[in-house]
C-alpha cells in the first residue's frame, strides 16, 4: 500500500478487484437503502462503487484512524452525492456506534465487508455476523469477499502462502474455513444464499437476513 501527497491511501488489490466485485454488487444488492461498508480501509471501493450503484447510500467504516482519513480524502478527491462520511466502527463490539448514534438504522439494507476476516481476529467475523443479525432488515444481504478454506483445505498454493504469512504477522490471522463462517452466520438468522468464485482464487460469499 502506498499514500498519495494527501490523505488518500492506495492498494494495488483494489484496482485488480473492483469490477468483478462490482458486478456481484450490482446483482445482489437491494436497489434502495444504505450500504454499510465494514472496514473500508482506503476507501477506493467507496468511491468507485457508489457512482455505479444508483439508488442507493453508500456508509463507509473503519476502526483506523488513518484509513478514516484516507477515505476522506478520496471523498474530496471523487466526490459522489451518494456516499455518507466516514464512521469509526469496531465490529467487536457488543453494540456497534452507529447503533447507539441510531442515524442510519432504518435506512441499511445492506452489510458489505471486503478483505476484513482474514486481516482481523475471529472475533472480528463473529462481531460481524452479529452485528448483521442485528441491524439487518428481513431479506437484508451480507457480502464477504476474500480468500476462504473450503473443507478445511486451502483451494489454491498461493491462498495457503497468503495464510501463513498473515500467521506470521499475527497468530490470529488467518485465512477462514467457508464452512465455519457460514455456520456462525446460520446462528444469527443470516442464511448463506450463494458462493462465487472470484479473481485469484477468491470468492464472494452472500447471506441474506431470514424474517
Amino acid at each position: 500500500m502506498r499514500k498519495m501527497t494527501d490523505d488518500r491511501q492506495f492498494a494495488p488489490a483494489t484496482q485488480r478487484n473492483r469490477e468483478p466485485i462490482l458486478e456481484v454488487l450490482q446483482r445482489i444488492l437491494p436497489s434502495s437503502g444504505t450500504i454499510l461498508e465494514i472496514a473500508s480501509g482506503t476507501g477506493e471501493h467507496a468511491v468507485f462503487f457508489t457512482p455505479r450503484l444508483p439508488g442507493r447510500k453508500w456508509l463507509p467504516t473503519d476502526i483506523h484512524y488513518l484509513s478514516l482519513a484516507s477515505i476522506s480524502a478520496w471523498l474530496k478527491y471523487s466526490p459522489s452525492d451518494n456516499i455518507y462520511p466516514p464512521i469509526l466502527l469496531d465490529v467487536c463490539e457488543n453494540i456497534w456506534a452507529i447503533e447507539l448514534e441510531n442515524q442510519y438504522l432504518n435506512e441499511i439494507t445492506a452489510i458489505v465487508s471486503i478483505n476484513m476476516i482474514h486481516i482481523a481476529p475471529w472475533a472480528a467475523c463473529l462481531g460481524l455476523m452479529a452485528g448483521a443479525g442485528r441491524i439487518l432488515p428481513e431479506n437484508g444481504i451480507l457480502y464477504l469477499y476474500g480468500p476462504f478454506k473450503q473443507n478445511g483445505q486451502h483451494t489454491a498454493p498461493s491462498n495457503a502462502a497468503f495464510d501463513e504469512m498473515l500467521k506470521s504477522q499475527n497468530p490470529e490471522w488467518g485465512v477462514r474455513d467457508l464452512e465455519e463462517v457460514i455456520a456462525v452466520a446460520k446462528m444469527q438468522n443470516l442464511h448463506w444464499r450463494e458462493t462465487v468464485s472470484m479473481p485469484a482464487n477468491n470468492l464472494s460469499v452472500v447471506f441474506e437476513k431470514l424474517g
